[in-house]
């Protein structure tokens, strides 16, 4: 019955690593249900894939977590799943109901942790329970603010008797009056406004052809919220650029001139908001999406609770079509377009293993990444034109680009999905390539080896002008690789990477390519040589 609740609600797959807990559940997506269950080698994996998932497909996976304390790695996957307004059904095994012995003498409340993290959390008494309780969990995590529900349930449960018929999620709640009164209020400000500027974010991507006719309509200057890259093309005329961490100073020239900001489907957090600069008390903020967050500043704010796409939809039929300049840079000023001065590198420079693989991978690859450094020559040089083709935590989640990369190609198998990732997140989660080899899933991993941990290096050499414990040694990827039975390739100069990616692209087989970088290059405009020197403009 469980089963069946979460298959009728488009649940496709169950990432677990496998114990005890679950036997009858496992035998059931294993033999009979249409789940598929997919064993991941570490729990923070399984968390990460199963979250991974829901985000692409913004359907709900299924994290099933053991009993014992190795359900605690699951708790970064189900906090990055919060962060992130991700839809997760997170299935926690509890001690048998028949306990004899009382929590206590059992030990902590494990279960209590995922609490600050969840949107939802329950624990069933009854057997009888848990298909209604999967049911009400499936409605929350789809309506107002999305994000993980967490579901502790007793392991003898599942052996239960259950008669009756599937219990449904509730529908969502029709708002349709309040999105007339709403459009029409929104079109008034864009009436009145010189500069309306939009922030995209997460909330936005099922959206996203509505707020490409809109953009257009109304000629509005659409950014993308920090590793949302995806919301808005980022090679359209009206598109300002990515609100992420380190941006050239030119593309913030709209929100600097801008009197009014949409935020659309956007978390305004510290890196979107660009240390919270933006929107200034002077700019008008208009924060339109569905479990709205009350923000605390000043300034004209409105909130507009609403599903984002039937509201864009109603703007464009009620506002007046406005020709703007475009605030945005045009074309021939995007980063992506500005070739990075590479001549000074030792090794491979970052942005040319980003520029090679993007030449090379089809338009609309899917990309992984986590919060190493490499992430952010990622978030500058890769070009993002079609839609959920980017996988990344908003928040400083390492170890997500491999596992997020399995669960990507289980979900989306007929297209080419690329984990970019730094040496040291790599060896966070990377056994989850055994997994991609096991389920048939042949993704390809971009390692970049520098051995430094680059960031940390980057903060010690501005203020202390000497560095410790970061450095690590040099690892043999390649190798590394086939020893799971995925193809490896090693990478130490720019003329090889573009033939190596290609034959990667042929396999039918994981892959891992190990490219040697430049660790002097810590970051799109920084050189970690220049920070010793005290040249802070490098």
């Amino acid at each position: 019955m469980a089963v069946r609740v979460l298959s009728d609600a488009g649940v496709q797959r169950a990432y677990t690593v496998a114990g005890d807990s679950f036997l009858e559940l496992l035998d059931v997506c294993q033999l009979e249900g249409p789940l598929t269950l997919v064993t991941a080698r570490q729990e923070t994996g399984a968390a990460f894939m199963a979250e991974a998932e829901s985000k692409l497909r913004d359907v709900p996976a299924l994290l099933l977590g053991m009993r014992g304390p190795g359900v605690l790695n699951l708790l970064v996957g189900v906090q990055t799943a919060y962060q992130d307004e991700t839809p997760l059904i997170v299935l926690l095994a509890d001690r048998p109901s028949v306990n004899l012995t009382g929590d206590e003498a059992d030990g902590p409340d494990l279960f209590g942790l995922f609490r600050p993290f969840a949107k939802w959390t329950a624990r069933a008494e009854l057997a009888s329970e848990v298909p209604a309780l999967l049911a009400e969990a499936l409605g929350e995590v789809q309506r107002g603010r999305r994000g993980p529900a967490v579901l502790t349930v007793p392991d003898d449960f599942w052996v239960a008797p259950c008669d009756g018929p599937v219990p449904q999620p509730e529908p969502r709640p029709d708002r349709t009056g309040a999105l007339l009164r709403s459009a029409d209020e929104v079109a008034g400000l864009l009436a009145d406004a010189r500069y309306p500027v939009v922030i995209a974010g997460a909330g936005a991507r099922p959206a996203r052809q509505e707020l490409v006719a809109v953009a257009e309509q109304l000629g509005l200057s659409v950014y993308n919220a920090f590793r949302r890259q995806d919301a808005f093309p980022e090679n359209h005329a009206r598109y300002a650029g990515h609100l992420g961490v380190g941006i050239p100073a030119r593309q913030l020239d709209a929100l600097d001139r801008a009197d009014l900001v949409l935020a659309i489907g956007a978390r305004l957090d510290e890196v979107t908001t660009q240390n919270y600069r933006y929107p200034s008390p002077g700019q008008t903020l208009v924060v339109i999406g569905t479990g709205l967050i009350p923000t605390r500043r000043r300034g004209l704010t409105f909130r507009i609770e609403t599903e984002i796409a039937p509201f864009l939809r109603e703007l464009s039929m009620i506002a007046q079509p406005r020709a703007r300049r475009s605030s945005a840079a045009n074309a021939s000023t995007h980063t992506y377009m500005t070739p990075p001065d590479t001549s000074e590198s030792v090794l491979v420079h970052p942005a040319d293993v980003v520029r090679a693989v993007r030449k090379v991978a089809p338009e609309d690859t899917i990309v992984t990444s986590d919060s190493s450094n490499f992430a952010s020559f990622v978030h500058r040089y890769w070009c993002f034109t079609e839609p959920y083709t980017q996988l990344g935590p908003a928040d400083r989640a390492v170890g997500y680009a491999v596992p997020a990369a399995v669960a990507a190609k289980l979900a989306a198998p007929k297209r080419t999905v690329v984990a970019m990732v730094g040496d040291g997140s790599l060896m966070t989660t990377g056994q989850e390539l055994e997994t991609a080899v096991r389920c048939r899933a042949p993704v390809i991993v971009i390692a970049s080896q520098n051995g430094l941990n680059g960031e940390v290096a980057m903060h010690q050499a501005r203020t202390h002008g000497r560095l410790s414990g970061v450095a690590m040694g040099t690892l043999d990827f390649a190798s590394w690789a086939r020893a799971f039975g995925a193809v490896g390739y090693t990478v130490e100069s720019p003329e090889q990477l573009e033939p190596t990616v290609g034959r990667a692209l042929r396999h039918q087989r994981p892959s891992v390519i190990d490219v040697r970088t430049d660790p002097d290059v810590i970051d799109p405009d920084v050189r970690l040589s220049a920070l010793f020197r005290g040249d802070r403009s490098s």
